[in-house]
């Protein structure tokens, strides 16, 4: 239920929960078998994967030259083959090639370093084959398979239902509801727990996901969402410097954060932007911090809402609330957004003074909290020195391991009982008889004359003996 609080509409916890639930239900019906079976086999597949939808990339970017991209490739693989000293001495360098973005080929690898996860999964080695393994609460379970089909479903890897792509995402999500059962599953860790899976494995994408929810975004999911209304308004705050334009407009038609803020920041901007502009935003999100959300949202209601001649199209709540639901395609483009990101001057110690601010006023107005979350950690250097990796918890794993069959032993040699004795040889001599057993010529051999000097064995004299042994070949 709204009521006015502080001159602008608020809303009670309990229904924030579900506030982006209305629009991911429209979009729902998209992911239907009818209208996915309406796709032929010459339907196009954009380079990440999607077959339609507003996120398909129409092909017009202009990709980074072969040379230049080989060039940043070899760059991130020797990062990653050394990233505490990288992270402890060279952080800058690497902020500044998450911002010139991510190889698509290392990303995946990259982002699972940045954030933490890897050595979360290193430190905790099995522990998602166990939650796997379980059953999971059932309530949960039936509001997760609710939800499989609503997630991204333009893109091949989620197109089929029951198909890999939802099942991954299926464990990954339940598993989290066994890791934290006092959080259970909120619906907008769908999207972020399935970006995840287009770019690793399942058991990277649910420590990917741990590490999200836990210490870039915590408390975002929580019974009564109430992280999530108080950056509502630290970003209501931070527009106040950024565009007093915007800001004065949303106050005076009391239009409250968490209205047109909720699904950005809960979902990461995954279901707002433009693929391309999705995955650079998330490369320097998780190197630098919830700090790169608030620049987003910041630089979209700038461009949206910061010009006068904009603001006299727009005089009343209804018609600004649907210009921030249809924001222009030209604020989303790649090159324009994460420029514009770069120079929103938000720091993080911005976001943090900004943080004690509100938190001091919603005791004020509201009393504590009721889910007191961890402290936000901002950026992947922030979380590595939280959290010293071990040597070991940081090497790189074979992304695919090949089943080679070991070679068969050789056989043991056979007893020198086994072969039946020959008959003794008789040696007749003048003086007497001797029986002579036979023995292996390469042991019993006649001596060499001794005015001759013996001739030097060579390398393939020495080969071709092995081979010529046949009781007891050592060549092999």
């Amino acid at each position: 239920m709204a009521h006015i609080e502080n001159g602008r509409q608020s809303f009670d916890t309990m229904s924030i929960r579900t506030i982006s639930s209305s629009r991911m239900d429209d979009e729902s019906s998209l992911g239907s078998d009818s209208e996915i079976n309406g796709f032929t086999s010459d339907r196009q597949t954009d380079k990440y994967g999607f077959i339609g939808g507003a996120q398909q990339t129409d092909g017009s970017a202009q990709d980074l030259p072969p040379q230049v991209l080989r060039q940043r490739e070899l760059k991130w693989l020797d990062m990653l083959s050394h990233w505490d000293k990288w992270m402890i001495k060279r952080f800058n360098k690497v902020r500044l090639r998450c911002q010139k973005g991510i190889p698509p080929a290392l990303r995946g690898r990259a982002w699972l370093y940045l954030s933490g996860g890897k050595v979360k999964k290193e430190q905790n080695h099995g522990k998602f084959q166990e939650l796997d393994s379980q059953p999971g609460d059932p309530k949960w379970v039936d509001v997760i398979e609710k939800d499989l089909h609503r997630q991204f479903p333009f893109h091949e890897m989620f197109v089929s239902r029951g198909g890999h792509g939802q099942q991954d995402l299926f464990r990954v999500l339940k598993a989290y509801t066994l890791y934290r059962p006092e959080e259970g599953y909120c619906q907008a860790q769908a999207p972020i727990a399935a970006v995840l899976l287009m770019h690793m494995p399942a058991e990277d994408a649910f420590w990917g996901l741990v590490q999200i929810c836990e210490k870039y975004l915590p408390g975002y999911y929580s019974p009564g969402l109430e992280a999530i209304q108080l950056d509502g308004e630290i970003l209501f705050a931070l527009l106040r410097r950024v565009s007093p334009l915007a800001y004065r407009h949303l106050e005076k038609h009391k239009i409250d954060p968490i209205l047109y803020m909720t699904e950005w920041f809960m979902c990461a901007f995954s279901r707002t932007l433009p693929w391309a502009s999705v995955l650079r935003v998330w490369d320097m999100f998780l190197c630098d911090g919830v700090k790169i959300i608030f620049r987003v949202g910041l630089v979209l209601l700038k461009c949206m809402l910061g010009t006068r001649e904009k603001l006299k199209a727009y005089q009343g709540q209804y018609e600004t609330m649907e210009l921030l639901r249809a924001i222009e395609p030209r604020y989303m483009q790649e090159g324009f957004l994460v420029r514009e990101i770069l120079e929103v001057p938000v720091t993080a110690r911005d976001v943090e003074r900004e943080n004690y601010t509100q938190l001091k006023r919603w005791k004020k107005n509201r009393g504590e909290l009721n889910f007191k979350s961890p402290p936000r950690l901002h950026g992947a250097r922030i979380i590595m020195l939280a959290e010293p990796p071990r040597r070991q918890d940081l090497q790189q794993n074979p992304t695919i391991v090949l089943d080679v069959p070991e070679p068969a032993p050789d056989p043991p040699p056979p007893p020198a009982s086994d072969p039946p004795a020959p008959p003794p040889v008789i040696i007749e001599t003048p003086e007497t008889t001797v029986p002579e057993t036979e023995t292996d010529p390469l042991q019993h051999q006649e001596a060499p004359p001794t005015d001759v000097p013996p001739a030097k064995e060579t390398p393939l004299q020495r080969s071709t003996q092995s081979l010529s042994s046949t009781d007891q070949d050592t060549y092999l």
